[in-house]
């Protein structure tokens, strides 16, 4: 694979298990920064593209799940190698901010912490997906897995089957919880640990105090 060219714009990250607000508080940031005159992309991950959203809907449907986390982690990968090349890499070389929901720490923690997927193997995977688009801020909400899932239910009004993931005992939520948490120790440059507790308006004031010098010390 080609490597991906050198961004110039900002991309954030946005991480955290079932029910930490990731959907809400990225709409939330979006909103503000377009209101600040910030030319933003919004996207997610699985997603972003045409293949790469059937790519999210076999995933998450558990169609994979019968090939194991490996083919998983791959599959998202491929997905992901999508997504960068056509969609994450020409906004921020175009200078826009990238907002995404999901990026590889998901995988990290998902098919990594909890699958057991050889951490080596996926950091190499990451690689070949990435080339030189990397996250210059990921935010990693934290909220405790009992109460993720309740939110996550409430959202879905026990109407809608829960999906791939968010069917999983609450044992492998917390270990996703702890997951994360360990990344944002180890990576304290980029990953800034958000206390996902609250209602949303004080979240987002949370998410703000973070983003905001970033946006400065950048000046996109």
């Amino acid at each position: 694979m080609p490597k991906k060219p050198i961004k110039t714009g900002l991309f954030i990250t946005f991480e955290g298990g079932e029910g930490a607000g990731k959907s809400s508080q990225i709409n939330i940031l979006n909103n503000k920064l377009n209101k600040l005159h910030y030319n933003t992309l919004l996207t997610r991950e699985p997603g972003g593209t045409a293949g790469a959203e059937a790519i999210r809907h076999v995933i998450l449907s558990g169609g994979a799940e019968k090939f194991g986390p490996d083919v998983e982690a791959m599959l998202f990968s491929a997905a992901r190698a999508d997504h960068v090349e056509n969609v994450i890499a020409p906004a921020l070389k175009a200078g826009k901010t990238v907002l995404c929901d999901r990026f590889f720490d998901s995988t990290r923690v998902y098919q990594g912490a909890t699958g057991k997927v050889n951490m080596d193997f996926l950091y190499a995977l990451e690689k070949v997906a990435c080339g030189d688009i990397w996250p210059d801020l990921t935010l990693i909400l934290d909220i405790s897995a009992e109460e993720g899932m309740k939110r996550a239910n409430a959202r879905r009004n026990n109407a809608i089957e829960p999906d791939r993931f968010e069917k999983e005992d609450m044992a492998a939520q917390e270990m996703r919880r702890e997951a994360f948490r360990v990344i944002a120790e180890n990576e304290p440059q980029r990953c800034k640990l958000i206390n996902a507790s609250g209602t949303e308006k004080e979240v987002a004031k949370r998410i703000w105090k973070v983003v905001e010098p970033v946006l400065k010390t950048k000046a996109v």
